[in-house]
């Protein structure tokens, strides 16, 4: 009996008016890593009208093809038309690995994808690797299977989720969580145009007009954060975090708990529900640093944390640590810095 050719690591590449997300290139960055490990191609799905201009930058960032849809009546995303139009291409090509950004377009698409086809999906990955599964259900051993890492129990574990169904191996990957590596100017790579067939039922939604507010707050690139916990004790104490960012010439952001506490918008998050962010200074104020929290800054590249318990589970990741009141050690950092400067 012959063995089963591998399919190749897909990305849905998300775009807006010409622009390619973020989260799809760094998705496109680990293909490429995953891929690589595989022996197999890195392959990215576009779909849009007026997109084919894009392909070339794709191809620069690692893309060996570029599969590309670009049709009048993908204008706008709506998720009947994109569906159909990539369960046609999976049919086709049988991929591998398919990633999707944990982005409204892709936590609205993988799904629907996932249910046509019968592919197992798992969402909100902070991590992807290619191993061994031991499936001792059915006493065989699965080699070079996606390991599909992400926070379970409302961050209070890690696990490790494995498809042992049939490929495409699916997964929804946060923004931020992976690294995007610098592309390489004249790569090339090839470009396979796909022919877009919409039935009636495919267009049964439009998309009359669209309403686009900028976010108040780019914490992605912010390179000196400085984040509050409930640890801070209320919104006075919140105000101290957003004191020493402003001395600072950095970013004020929070956890959950003191966001679920009202002191500050859900934009400035940071977590597994929140934004993932690398500094190259955070600074942990009154935060226990849950699993959750620690997910979506433990890559920052100095870390301080100041809480008044010596156990809480943030001093694992610190790179200095400072046992104390927070309001109390912040006071002082402020006015340490402003006596300084």
């Amino acid at each position: 009996m012959s063995k089963k050719k591998m399919g190749n690591v897909w990305i849905f590449i998300e775009q807006d008016g010409g622009k390619i997300a973020d989260v799809s290139l760094e998705l496109v960055c680990k293909g490429t890593e995953l891929a690589k490990e595989l022996g197999v191609k890195t392959e990215a799905v576009l779909l849009g009208s007026d997109i084919s201009g894009l392909a070339p930058k794709l191809h620069e960032f690692g893309c060996d093809n570029v599969f590309v849809a670009d049709d009048p009546g993908l204008r706008f995303f709506t998720a009947l038309p994109y569906t159909s139009v990539i369960v046609e291409l999976i049919k086709a090509h049988k991929p591998n690995i398919f990633m999707f950004g944990a982005s409204p377009v892709g936590r609205s698409l993988a799904p629907r994808i996932a249910s046509t086809v019968l592919a197992g999906l798992t969402a909100d990955c902070t991590e992807l690797k290619i191993d061994s599964f031991e499936d001792k259900a059915a006493n065989q051993v699965l080699p070079n299977k996606l390991m599909q890492i992400r926070p379970a129990f409302g961050g209070n574990i890690i696990a490790t989720i494995v498809n042992s169904w049939e490929d495409p191996q699916m997964v929804t990957v946060r923004e931020g969580v992976m690294k995007m590596h610098a592309p390489v100017p004249g790569r090339k790579g090839e470009v396979t145009k796909v022919a877009v067939k919409l039935s009636v039922e495919d267009q049964v939604i439009q998309v009359l007009e669209r309403f686009k507010e900028a976010k108040s707050v780019n914490l992605k690139g912010a390179q000196i954060i400085v984040a509050g916990g409930y640890g801070m004790g209320g919104k006075d104490g919140f105000d101290l975090c957003v004191k020493l960012a402003e001395a600072l010439g950095g970013t004020v952001a929070a956890s959950r708990a003191s966001v679920d506490a009202g002191w500050i918008g859900h934009d400035y998050q940071v977590g597994q529900t929140g934004v993932t962010v690398r500094p190259r200074l955070y600074i942990a104020c009154g935060i226990s640093g849950s699993v959750q929290h620690r997910a979506g800054m433990a890559e920052s590249s100095k870390i301080i944390a100041i809480n008044s318990d010596p156990n809480a589970p943030i001093f694992s990741i610190a790179d200095y640590g400072i046992v104390g009141d927070a309001k109390d050690v912040i006071n002082k950092m402020i006015q340490a810095y402003k006596g300084g400067s």
